[in-house]
């Protein structure tokens, strides 16, 4: 009885957090989340029968799209795809499973977000954690040395969700890559015209792409003190400092990571450095850095790579930024990160060194990452044949969280069909003449429906029109039947024209081209 009086306990307190937000007008996935805490708390006692009850709700992290969502979702995904065809790309499909060994050793300390599949007595099989990896065991598979893919499709990682932020464990990753042996730096730079063109395309306020070098990182952990073995463990510490202060970035790499205090000193000294291509010359000429061959040869394609960003005309957007370390294990070259830095649409998180403040809006952090990845194909290779890559995973669901909130704070109405004409009738008995009709203008390609009711009420057809936005109503009654014609209602003008059988698809198709 005292677990049960425990559970009451948590329920009431549950239920006090649900009423807090909802009277602070808190987000919906917010609320969400905490309804779905207090449903579990539910179920914990059970029904009168003593077994627990089931909770309908979707899986922690998951979540489900209604129909204006996904209107929103496949507008995005449009845009995105049409960028990466105007570049070139061709698409291509993977499993959403893979080895479980293909996918061990390429992710450094995310390796425990992997999703391991349960062994029935085959193959040991793990949820793909991105694209990329698959991506390059898919090129090794074939034997393929250049392609331009693009892949759009879910990934899994058994992350701490924060939906209201878009984090989930089940997303989609719209990635972009080149393979192959080309000039340095002309793929990589192209690479980041796409993420220009896609968030200026997307209209989602004002942002900033991040680029470093994984050599210049190398270059400065290796001047700077740290030891080779801990290279890797400090780069991901670094990669933190979007998210936490410098002290705490330093703490943790002086007690858990047992670094040198002189050492992270001297570390914090650089990565609170950013510049462009001028950036890239002094360090060239830095004391200390110019000791290291890596840095030296990161920075010369730093170098490089800003003169085509010129050409390319992307550099108003671009900073680069030595605090910049992506923790993946397979990055070997030039990296790169996509922030928005509009205040009210995604304020920077708390410990960014620009000191903004935190308006309200969506915290959404980074929404488009890559980097060069020279080595990963190569690790699936026999032979060790080497692939060199580069490529860019646009963040498709934090981009997502943030035109969900544009569309609810403006007037607009999202349009979740696509329906051009609605077929209607002013009276009774023409059911057979709307289906006849509507068939004739299914066959001409016109997106058009009709009632499923034999004899409908003019008024509530009309209704349907203005709530589902679509644009046209063609009326037939008694008197349109003899004359030959159909009356043709503009929804938001209520302007109605009588249009003969014979031209009524080409006046369709006209006004909706215009429309």
């Amino acid at each position: 009885m005292e677990d049960k009086a425990q559970i009451q306990e948590a329920i009431k307190s549950q239920g006090e957090v649900v009423r807090k937000l909802k009277s602070e007008k808190a987000s919906k996935e917010q609320i969400d989340e905490e309804v779905a805490k207090l449903l579990e708390l539910k179920a914990q006692l059970g029904g009168d029968d003593g077994k627990n009850q089931f909770v309908l709700k979707t899986a922690k992290g998951t979540r489900d799209y209604n129909p204006k969502q996904m209107a929103i979702r496949e507008k995005v995904f449009s845009t995105i795809v049409s960028c990466f065809k105007r570049h070139g790309a061709e698409t291509i499909d993977t499993p959403v499973f893979e080895l479980k060994e293909t996918l061990t050793g390429k992710y450094g300390e995310d390796s425990k977000l992997i999703y391991d599949l349960k062994d029935q007595g085959g193959e040991l099989l793990s949820l793909r954690y991105d694209l990329t990896v698959p991506f390059a065991r898919y090129l090794a598979m074939n034997k393929i040395t250049n392609i331009k893919r693009y892949h759009i499709a879910k990934v899994y990682r058994r992350d701490n969700p924060a939906m209201t932020r878009g984090r989930y464990r089940e997303f989609y990753q719209c990635d972009f890559d080149i393979a192959g042996q080309y000039d340095p730096m002309i793929p990589d730079a192209e690479c980041l015209k796409i993420v220009y063109e896609i968030l200026s395309e997307l209209e989602l306020g004002d942002f900033r792409i991040k680029v470093n070098d994984r050599r210049i990182l190398d270059g400065m952990f290796a001047v700077c003190g740290v030891p080779d073995d801990k290279f890797r463990t400090i780069c991901s510490t670094v990669d933190k400092l979007d998210k936490m202060p410098w002290e705490e970035v330093k703490k943790e790499m002086v007690t858990e990571k047992g670094l040198s205090e002189e050492a992270a000193d001297q570390i914090g000294q650089y990565v609170s450095m950013q510049g462009g291509k001028d950036l890239a010359e002094r360090l060239l000429g830095d004391q200390k850095m110019s000791r290291s061959k890596t840095a030296c040869a990161g920075l010369s394609d730093i170098k490089l790579l800003f003169s085509y960003l010129e050409l390319f005309r992307v550099t108003d957007k671009v900073v680069f930024d030595l605090s910049l370390a992506r923790g993946l294990d397979y990055y070997t070259g030039i990296i790169y990160e996509a922030i928005l830095t509009q205040t009210g649409v995604a304020p920077p998180p708390s410990g960014a060194q620009n000191g903004a403040s935190a308006e309200e809006g969506v915290s959404v952090g980074s929404v488009a990452g890559g980097g060069r990845y020279d080595g990963l194909v190569g690790m699936f290779d026999p032979k060790s044949r080497k692939v060199p890559c580069v490529g860019v995973s646009i963040g498709i669901e934090r981009i997502f969280s943030i035109m969900e909130q544009k569309a609810e704070a403006s007037a607009v109405r999202v349009r979740t069909t696509e329906v051009q004409v609605m077929v209607a009738s002013a009276q009774k008995n023409l059911l057979e003449e709307r289906l006849k009709l509507v068939t004739a203008l299914w066959d001409a390609g016109i997106k058009a429906e009709v009632t499923y009711k034999k004899n409908p009420k003019l008024l509530s057809q009309l209704q349907h029109c203005e709530e589902s936005g679509i644009p046209l109503v063609a009326i037939l009654g008694e008197q349109e039947l003899k004359d030959g014609v159909v009356k043709l209602r503009v929804v938001s003008t209520r302007e109605e024209v009588d249009v003969s059988r014979e031209e009524l698809i080409g006046e369709i198709k006209r006004r909706t081209s215009e429309a």
